[in-house]
């Protein structure tokens, strides 16, 4: 029996479907979330087996503590998923300065306070597994959600150095880069106030938002399916270093790397004749 901690227990999301995978499969589960009490009937069901915690993961006090009760409740962490995150529209010039912060809190800097607190565990213990969840965002950047797509990436960077370190210790990390799920992240755009800054990228970002709140409920992504893929992808004999759920983001991706290739080799010449 693993022990799964994760992050961003938000009902209808990814961190929900991965607990239920993790139940599925004979594991226990401690799950993360800002109100407990939307997830207390489900937990019920699963008695012991299930830890929920009330967690703000920009507060890195609450993250060592939440930890730390975990490891003594069921004696260790196997699977660390940072699942919590979201993004906020704004251009990269116009967006407010609490708005830039506070992305790159919740999605960068929370994860480095949740890794930092897991991972002595792990090593201790010899092992273990750590599943960052990125986006294709992270990948292939957008016009109006730029630190968003910065954060994502600062975490792809992180990820790579850490899998490096930690692989002496027995401990392996996946980035997970999901394309657009039917989860509830797009819910929250309806009501949420367009505060750019500068006026020349207004009608940019209204419609930013726009395509959000229009494809909510549409996504073709199916987050049950999706945390199915990782955890296939996790037990296969030699695991990838990072896995994009979904079709629409899987030709993204592609596509992406095969422009940049054309791209490179076509200033081959520039690139190499830069040495003494």
């Amino acid at each position: 029996m693993k022990t799964w901690f994760i992050t961003g227990g938000t009902p209808g999301g990814f961190g929900l479907a991965y607990a239920e995978a993790a139940l599925r499969q004979g594991d226990q589960v401690a799950l993360t979330v800002r109100r407990p009490s939307e997830l207390q009937e489900w937990a019920d069901q699963y008695g012991d087996r299930v830890l929920v915690l009330k967690l703000d993961v920009t507060d890195a006090d609450q993250v060592r503590a939440a930890v730390k009760t975990t490891e003594e409740r069921f004696g260790g962490i196997d699977v660390l998923v940072n699942n919590a995150g979201r993004g906020w529209f704004g251009s990269v010039e116009g967006a407010q300065e609490e708005t830039i912060r506070r992305t790159f809190d919740l999605n960068l800097f929370s994860v480095i306070d949740v890794v930092r607190a897991v991972l002595p565990g792990m090593r201790a213990r010899g092992g273990g597994w750590i599943v960052n969840m990125s986006s294709v965002a992270g990948r292939v950047a957008g016009p109006g959600f730029g630190y968003y797509s910065a954060a994502k990436f600062a975490l792809e960077g992180l990820s790579e150095t850490l899998r490096q370190e930690v692989e002496p210790f027995g401990v392996r990390v996946l980035l997970v880069e999901p394309g657009g799920f039917r989860t509830k992240a797009y819910a929250g755009f309806q009501d949420e106030p367009v505060d750019e800054t500068v006026d020349a990228y207004l009608s940019l970002i209204e419609g930013v938002k726009a395509a959000f709140v229009e494809r909510n409920g549409k996504q073709a992504g199916d987050p049950v399916r999706g945390v199915q893929a990782v955890i296939n992808a996790m037990n296969t004999p030699v695991p990838p270093q990072r896995i994009v759920l979904g079709n629409s983001g899987y030709e993204t991706v592609v596509a992406m790397h095969e422009n940049a290739l054309v791209e490179l080799r076509e200033n081959e010449k520039l690139s190499r004749s830069a040495d003494f």
